[in-house]
């Protein structure tokens, strides 16, 4: 049995530069139907109402930082869209691949699109009122995740949010499992499991965002084994 103790360091094969669109495509697809199926899709929109003021109705602007295939912010658009929210989004992922793909499989969203690693990015006087992140913590070393929740903090006017994976035997063995019988992907067979090697766990989020600085901010425990991060600027 895999020792996950401490978490995993092994690079993900989805961060090689080198890997074919079409393969591209059939991980983005996957990792779709896995964030609806095992409740992504809810705790991005869960991170979202908990920011969101309640009377907030036009003109809303919501970031997602690696950004992927877009469907975060295709679930959180249809949301809006039902309750009668004006949004507008902006997605930055450092893969053209990824921004290309979204691209194509959402072109009637309100979306900036942007292939540039996140701390390029400045939005002078037209801040998002919020930036969320979604599997995507799990990427960096923690020194790395550092200076992200800082940059998240100061180029928000609402808050921030985060949603990721707990790293846990049962998670771990499960998706290894299910993308063993499932996935066609060669990087989600591969990737899946290692995201959860490579998670954090409650006391592990709490020492990272005690050394960035960040005080105030709640951690939620979320099914099926993620975590939800939110600071309100406010709170």
């Amino acid at each position: 049995m895999i020792n996950l103790a401490r978490r995993s360091y092994q690079p993900e094969l989805l961060d090689n530069d080198d890997i074919p669109f079409e393969d591209i495509r059939q991980n983005m697809q996957e990792l779709n139907t896995i964030n609806r199926l095992l409740g992504g899709h809810h705790i991005s929109l869960t991170g979202v109402r908990k920011l969101l003021a309640p009377s907030a109705k036009k003109n809303i602007h919501i970031c997602e930082i690696g950004s992927g295939g877009g469907d975060n912010i295709k679930a959180i658009a249809d949301y809006c869209r039902k309750h009668n929210i004006e949004a507008r989004f902006t997605g930055i992922d450092i893969k053209q691949a990824c921004t290309t793909f979204a691209g194509q499989q959402y072109p009637e969203l309100p979306v900036n699109w942007i292939s540039s690693d996140y701390a390029d990015v400045t939005f002078a006087n037209n801040k998002p009122d919020i930036i969320f992140c979604s599997l995507f913590c799990h990427h960096f070393p923690e020194t790395s995740l550092h200076s992200m929740l800082r940059w998240m903090k100061l180029n928000s006017s609402t808050g921030f949010f985060i949603n990721d994976l707990h790293r846990h035997p049962l998670a771990y063995y499960s998706i290894k499992g299910i993308t063993k019988i499932f996935s066609k992907s060669y990087l989600v067979k591969h990737d899946a499991p290692l995201s959860v090697a490579r998670g954090f766990k409650m006391k592990e989020w709490k020492t990272i965002f005690e050394a960035a600085g960040i005080a105030r901010y709640r951690i939620q425990w979320k099914w099926a084994f993620r975590h939800l991060i939110t600071c309100k600027h406010d709170a």
